[in-house]
């Protein structure tokens, strides 16, 4: 049964059933986009070894860049917390915004008018088709949560992220917070 209805700007925790997918295997998303056609939402808490830089060498600045999730790979996303010198930026909730005028974002960072707290950056993205996420949810696969970090989210260092959100969860969730992160190691 699902007890929370999913809506943008909620987090989607992997529950431990996931533990073996490659893709969201403790994974927490941000979901930006929550509708009748389908879903979309960025994993959060899965840091690549690129940064920015690497990937962009006209920025000048080593912010770490994410997984966003399995589709479009090869394309660049970001949300931020400062749509007031990002313009065309779209508002998730909370005070998050996804994108915005890129060259501006650029040249911002260049300036050191953002920084790694206001701004992250995805290779691709978690997208879902109609009613897909819905099915999920009656599968167990996620926990629906609201963003109670709001726009303070993309400080929050990732690390111990869904362990955190497990542990908040009670229950037996405290031991799934415990396990490692591939029981064939244990």
């Amino acid at each position: 049964m699902i007890s929370v209805l999913p809506k943008k700007g909620h987090l989607l925790i992997a529950e431990p059933s996931t533990l073996g997918d490659i893709s969201f295997n403790r994974s927490i998303i941000l979901l930006a986009e929550h509708n009748e056609e389908g879903s979309v939402g960025f994993i959060i808490n899965k840091p690549l070894d690129y940064t920015i830089h690497d990937l962009v060498p006209e920025i000048k600045a080593n912010f770490s860049v994410y997984n966003g999730g399995p589709v479009e790979q090869d394309n660049l996303y970001f949300i931020h917390n400062i749509p007031d010198i990002i313009p065309n930026s779209v508002e998730i909730a909370n005070g998050i915004y996804w994108g915005g005028d890129f060259n501006v974002t650029l040249d911002l960072i260049n300036e050191g008018k953002i920084t790694k707290k206001n701004i992250r950056f995805f290779l691709g993205y978690s997208g879902w088709e109609a009613h897909q996420l819905e099915n999920e949810l009656k599968e167990n696969a996620w926990i629906v949560t609201e963003n109670n970090l709001k726009a303070k989210l993309l400080a929050k260092p990732v690390q111990q992220f869904w362990k955190e959100k497990m542990k908040e969860q009670g229950g037996e969730y405290i031991l799934f917070s415990n396990a490692p992160s591939d029981p064939m190691l244990n």
